[in-house]
């Protein structure tokens, strides 16, 4: 089937693109309280099941082992800018574990904002593994390989005991077996699964109702959770959709980028877990839909202190290089009727 249009960007009064996908809300026991698009075609979620992935590095005991507390929780899920904070945290959570960032394998690559590319170069620099969005995840991992015991070499490869926990876990918060023929590689060289997206939507209901979760994972995935409501900026970073979305609702809603236009969310208070992927992975796409939906979920009225910034992510203006408004990005009737 093909998906519907789910957001429109506009150019003074006329639609200038265009960008289709599909969206699942999904309750704890796996009923699809609304969708729209073909939500059972599977996509790699990449670092939107993040959270999932980050589940053993508290069970394991890694991360009280090492004293880590909110801001190491939520940096082991982050997709982050390599600000300055992040990167010392990376290096922080490394030597706390006797490793440094030669142990790293996710590859390096330029931070994201133009003032720390800016630093670097006048510093003489180079981007480094710790500036790779991934650092934060990979840290946590090898965290977790001390921990268990084990020797960090090929963390990041399917057979080593912290990989095949992090395989596993994803697997289980899906129900979806992680086969080698759904298997690909991602971005910073760990496993990547082709999951649809009724699945990864209703891993994130059972993540924070515990449908299905024993004590001891459904409480650490409450700990996750909680860490990046806290320290949101751990997350991603300066100006950056999750952080800014979960700086504005607090606890209401856990949200996690991934890439090529996946989104994930999950509202405790109501007990579901969001999902969407945007077809031709537009991220401005996938970030205006979750805006939409949140605050049509979460009912952010006018008067809510978190409307003006979710109206800003569900809605951006586009300008001109001299501030001019030029159009804007909205998403369509098709989604706002899905909604009800």
């Amino acid at each position: 089937m093909s998906n519907p249009v789910l957001v429109e960007v506009t150019r003074g009064g006329v639609v200038e693109s265009r960008h289709r996908g599909a969206v699942a809300v999904v309750d704890g026991d796996g009923s699809v309280l609304w969708s729209l698009g073909d939500i059972d075609r599977p996509s790699f979620p990449r670092s939107a099941v993040k959270p999932f992935q980050a589940l053993p590095f508290i069970e394991s005991g890694a991360a009280d082992k090492f004293g880590f507390g909110n801001a190491e929780l939520a940096y082991s899920f982050s997709s982050h800018n390599g600000e300055a904070r992040h990167i010392a945290t990376t290096r922080s959570m490394l030597a706390k574990a006797g490793l440094d960032e030669s142990c790293l394998v996710c590859g390096a690559h330029w931070p994201n904002r133009e003032d720390d590319h800016a630093a670097i170069h006048a510093a003489g620099g180079k981007p480094l593994k710790v500036h790779n969005n991934c650092s934060g995840k990979h840290a946590g991992f090898l965290c977790t390989a001390v921990a268990m015991g084990v020797s960090p070499e090929g963390y990041h490869k399917a057979g080593h005991p912290v990989m095949d926990e992090v395989i596993a876990a994803g697997a289980f918060m899906t129900g979806t077996p992680h086969a080698q023929d759904i298997c690909g590689i991602d971005g910073c060289s760990i496993p990547t699964f082709a999951i649809s997206t009724r699945s990864m939507a209703h891993g994130f209901a059972r993540f924070v109702t515990g449908v299905g979760l024993g004590p001891e994972r459904a409480k650490a995935a409450d700990r996750l959770r909680l860490a990046a409501a806290a320290d949101p900026f751990m997350v991603a970073g300066t100006g950056r959709f999750c952080t800014r979305a979960m700086a504005a609702l607090g606890d209401r809603a856990m949200v996690k980028t991934g890439a090529e236009g996946v989104f994930t969310a999950a509202i405790k208070s109501l007990g579901l877990g969001v999902a969407l992927k945007i077809d031709d992975g537009a991220a401005r796409a996938s970030e205006a839909v979750t805006a939409a939906i949140l605050m049509k979920l979460l009912k952010i009225s006018p008067d809510d202190a978190a409307h003006a910034e979710m109206t800003k992510l569900a809605n951006p203006t586009i300008k001109t290089w001299a501030g001019e408004l030029a159009g804007e990005i909205r998403v369509t009737d098709a989604l706002i009727q899905a909604m009800g």
